[in-house]
């Protein structure tokens, strides 16, 4: 919006420069001609052939034709090259009376900036003839005037120009009178009558004549006027102006009906002969429409408003006449003063609405500004704000470029109002404003950016296939297709890691998704790359680490390592009855395949067959006396001990423990079944009782007679300085370790043997190593009729 105020430009480039002429501008402008009211659409000239360019290169580099009037009388065809009219010219509208009428125009080129002067000169036809003001001119002459006295009549006005312009007057032929054609200093052709013989108001009171203007045009026009002479009786003083000519000067802003100007002639004469009248002589139409004279005061006063910039200056002609009808003429000469009451104009000559990013300097704006005014007023400013990356250049007159001063980056500002102020020097100062919307487009030179550089996702171990884990986020400071994102996985460096199977991601919002059930206990955690690409041209991408760690569920049950819960028989322990309360029977080993909390064990002594004797410790599954054992206990005890973990719900299992009381360690065992024995089974074990221990006694004898051979041949063989050889035989291949943390005053070895054949196993009594002697047992085996058990055997 175009707004008229005092303004302080930010920055300002004087557009009041003299004109600078470019190595792209021509310094001779090219010259046509046209006659006017030449058809709209008339050929002019081929502009392509006389500026010296290739075929095509006015619409490659969008050629134009400005006018330096409001009006574009001419066009360009961009394709041809041709330059035509635009519209049927009259040179009498466009120029007036000016001769020659030319109008300039300029030819501007884009890609570089390039300007054409050009000048289109308009050729006077004679469509206009000769007009006389007013029909009927009424002359009055004394009787006693000379013969060659000249009196001026009316002049006519011929709008054309040159040779088609008034050329001369006629009269209709007369015996007293004939017609002298005079030349203005103003280029103007005034009708003179002459008189040619003496009057005689008696003989002729009054003579009626045709005066006729004529033209120079082919064939010539012509206008007449009645010319009505009447004889006046004798009046010999003329008035006369005092002053001749008169000049004033007059603002253009003065209002209407104010007074210009008071002028006076006086007449020597007296009475009716000395009173004088005031009028224009020969005015002009624009001179009656725009001034008045007072015919009793001689004063001038305005008609109608002036305008500096239509017409500087006026010469009117004016006439002082007494009652006896002579005359006296003069000249005012009336100067219209300039006051700033134009505000400068702006327009467009080209526009780039849109300017990508990152660009070097580019062309935004072309275009023009004008001031009406002269002088101080008609100089100019034009400037733009200071805070932008837009300078002003001047080109050519007044014409300017607005360009971008840096490259422009669209993610710190898409859009920019640019307002272009025009200040004139006037005073007051006028100014106009035009703003102009620049858009930055976008370039693809942002790549896409993820909210963090890694993420650690939770996943619960067993969830179901296709479950969505978590999501990952990328953005990107472009905008449209370049702003848009897309997901992917990335290729895994770890081949053994099957990442195609276990997660999957959705390309367009980075939803991942794990593709089946996860176990914690098979992979705790792995790790992969993302990456987001964006859909400019070149694509750009970036990456991201996701870290996906299963959280265990309780899915576990605890798994008892000891005693070994297989298909065989179950675990007999043997406790002295001697043992006193605290005293370790065993430990229970489980294990748990899940982890943390999950995985914490607690025992729980769950049955007993004499509850309160044996206790089991909660965290570390110890089986140990709670009092001390007497001979009232039962030799036989089962426990079953529970062992949980600490999920949520918990999990458990369970584990049977089989206990035999016994007077010390030496006593024959055989361990039962579970079952209940009846009366016949406790007999037969009294009898495999008997047998067990005539046997360890004679092992035992044989020990200890073999023991005193090796001592005695060692001695021997000392003392000869050679060896004994002691007979190759069995030794024990596994050794067990029984503490002193029982009964028993100090530590033994023990050897824990099977045999080899199907369906039974075999008890040995086995000697206790001492220290540095290793005493293999020579005894028979005592086989038991149970069904694959692992036995202890001690001796």
């Amino acid at each position: 919006m175009e707004k008229l105020e005092r303004i302080h430009p930010n920055r300002q480039v004087l557009a009041f420069i003299l004109i600078v002429f470019f190595s792209q501008v021509r310094s001779e402008p090219i010259r046509y001609s046209v006659p006017e009211e030449t058809e709209s659409g008339s050929f002019v000239a081929h502009l392509t052939k006389d500026l010296g360019l290739q075929t095509g290169e006015l619409a490659a580099r969008s050629a134009r034709v400005v006018s330096d009037d409001d009006k574009q009388p001419l066009q360009l065809d961009r394709q041809t090259g041709d330059l035509l009219l635009k519209e049927k010219l009259d040179r009498e509208e466009l120029c007036g009376p000016t001769e020659p009428c030319v109008l300039h125009f300029q030819v501007l080129l884009e890609m570089p900036v390039q300007f054409f002067q050009g000048e289109l000169s308009i050729q006077d036809i004679n469509d206009h003839s000769p007009v006389f003001p007013d029909e009927e001119v009424l002359l009055k002459i004394p009787e006693n005037s000379q013969p060659g006295t000249l009196f001026p009549l009316v002049l006519a006005q011929d709008l054309d120009v040159g040779s088609n312009g008034l050329q001369k007057y006629t009269i209709s032929p007369n015996s007293h009178f004939h017609i002298l054609t005079r030349n203005h200093s103003e280029g103007k052709k005034y009708p003179d009558l002459v008189q040619d013989k003496a009057l005689d108001r008696e003989e002729q009171p009054e003579f009626s004549l045709t005066l006729m203007a004529l033209d120079g045009g082919s064939p010539p026009r012509s206008g007449t006027v009645m010319v009505q002479i009447l004889i006046m009786d004798v009046n010999d003083n003329a008035p006369e102006f005092v002053h001749t000519p008169y000049e004033v000067q007059v603002l253009e802003n003065s209002p209407i009906d104010s007074p210009v100007l008071r002028v006076t002639a006086r007449d020597v004469d007296a009475g009716n002969f000395g009173s004088v009248s005031y009028g224009l002589f020969q005015a002009s139409d624009e001179i009656k429409q725009t001034f008045s004279i007072n015919a009793v005061t001689g004063e001038i006063r305005l008609k109608k408003k002036l305008d500096f910039e239509k017409i500087k200056s006026y010469h009117v002609e004016i006439e002082a006449t007494d009652g006896g009808g002579l005359s006296g003429k003069g000249t005012v000469v009336i100067e219209v003063v300039d006051v700033n009451d134009n505000a400068p104009e702006l327009s467009i000559s080209s526009l780039t609405s849109s300017i990508p990013e990152n660009a070097p300097e580019t062309v935004v704006s072309i275009f023009r500004i004008r001031d009406k005014d002269s002088g101080d007023n008609g100089k100019m400013i034009c400037s733009i704000p200071d805070n932008l990356p837009f300078i002003l250049k001047p080109i050519f007159k007044n014409f300017y470029t607005l360009v971008t001063e840096r490259p422009l980056d669209r993610e710190s500002r898409a859009e920019y109002n640019i307002t272009i102020t025009v200040t004139d020097l006037g005073s007051p100062r006028l100014k106009t404003e035009h703003s102009i919307t620049v858009l930055v487009s976008d370039v693809n030179d942002n790549a896409p950016a993820f909210t963090q550089t890694s993420y650690t996702l939770l996943v619960p171990e067993n969830s179901s296939p296709a479950l969505h884990i978590g999501s990952v986020s990328a953005t990107d400071r472009d905008s449209g297709t370049n702003a848009q994102v897309t997901y992917s996985l990335l290729p895994h460096q770890d081949p053994h890691l099957p990442l195609a199977s276990l997660v999957s991601i959705n390309t367009d919002n980075g939803h991942l998704f794990a593709l089946r059930s996860l176990d914690y206990e098979a992979l705790q955690a792995f790790e992969f790359r993302v990456g987001a690409t964006d859909r400019g041209s070149p694509a750009l991408s970036s990456e991201a680490l996701v870290r996906v760690v299963v959280v265990d569920d309780n899915d576990n049950s605890p798994f008892v390592l000891y005693p070994l819960q297989n298909g065989s028989g179950p675990c007999t322990e043997l406790v002295p009855r001697a043992a006193e309360a605290g005293y370790l029977v065993t430990k229970v080993v489980a294990v748990d395949g899940d982890s943390g909390q999950n995985a914490w064990l607690s025992f729980q002594l769950l049955k007993a067959t004499e509850p309160g004797l044996f206790s089991v410790w909660a965290h570390n599954g110890e089986v140990r006396t709670a009092r001390p054992l007497s001979e009232r206990d039962a030799a036989k005890h089962r426990l079953v001990v529970l062992v949980k973990d600490n999920g949520e719900p918990p999990l458990s299992a369970t584990v049977t423990l089989h206990v035999l009381l016994v007077d010390g360690f030496s006593q024959p065992y055989l361990p039962l079944p579970e079952a209940a024995p009846d009366q016949a089974q406790a007999d037969s074990l009294t009898v495999y009782l008997v047998i067990a221990l005539a046997s360890v006694s004679s092992l035992f004898l044989f020990s200890v007679l073999l023991f005193v051979a090796v001592r005695l041949c060692r001695r021997d063989r000392a003392a000869s300085g050679g060896r004994c050889s002691v007979p190759e035989g069995h030794f024990p291949g596994h050794l067990v370790d029984v503490s002193g943390t029982g009964t028993l005053s100090q530590s033994y070895q023990y050897e824990v043997c099977l045999t080899g054949d199907s369906g039974t196993g075999e008890f040995k009594f086995l000697k206790p190593i001492f220290p540095n002697l290793l005493v293999q047992d020579t005894g028979e085996d005592v086989k038991e009729n149970s069904k694959h058990r692992n036995s202890f055997v001690f001796s």
